[in-house]
């Protein structure tokens, strides 16, 4: 598991976010650099939003990974980096209908659960019924490649619902926008992403 620690408790001011250590990450097979300095391992809307989100989300904080994109998907991805499912995080991007428009959001869940559509990301939502996007809707809308959509760097306004336990938990691997690398990343980062909501029980 990742070598970083979890988050540094307090800034030094009042209400302050806690400060997030300077990513170092061996896991499994896998060896993690900070984001940045290797922006050409991820999506092109990662890397704007890690530049943006320098005070809250700072880029040193974010690791990626090079992997062979063919093992993207959770369950290839783990055997063959050795990382397990309780390190890992997915994102789906789910969609709804309210008053004839469509409306997205993504939730963010531990490898080892299933995201709760019809329940907590509907009601989250406010649309009658919500269901995961086609492959090809979720790829458009998000500027990203199938098996590697992140949290990071999602459209303006979209909510990023995030289970509690990903929250809570001091490392987690997600997606970079691109099937070819992954990013290690502060559950409590994810929890400060805009419109991240982090509820108990998303994840089942």
């Amino acid at each position: 598991m990742p070598a970083a620690g979890p988050p540094a408790a307090g800034c030094g001011r009042p209400g302050a976010a806690p400060r997030l250590h300077r990513v170092k990450i061996s896991m499994g097979r896998l060896t993690a650099v900070p984001a940045l300095d290797r922006d050409d391992l991820l999506a092109a809307p990662v890397a704007k939003a890690l530049t943006e989100l320098a005070e809250a989300l700072p880029a040193s904080a974010v690791g990626v990974a090079e992997i062979d994109p063919d093992l993207a998907d959770t369950a290839a991805f783990c055997e063959q980096y050795a990382v397990t499912p309780e390190e890992s995080a997915n994102c789906v991007i789910v969609t709804g209908r309210r008053d004839g428009q469509p409306r997205y959001a993504a939730c963010v869940v531990l490898a080892t659960t299933r995201a709760d559509v019809n329940g907590l990301a509907r009601r989250q939502l406010d649309v009658r019924k919500a269901s995961f996007a086609p492959m090809d809707d979720a790829v458009a809308q998000t500027g990203m490649e199938y098996g590697g959509i992140t949290p990071v760097g999602l459209p303006d306004g979209w909510p990023v619902l995030v289970d509690a336990a990903v929250a809570a938990a001091p490392m987690v691997i997600i997606g970079s926008g691109v099937r070819r690398s992954k990013l290690a990343i502060p559950g409590a980062a994810l929890a400060r992403l805009p419109g991240a909501v982090v509820l108990d029980g998303l994840g089942r």
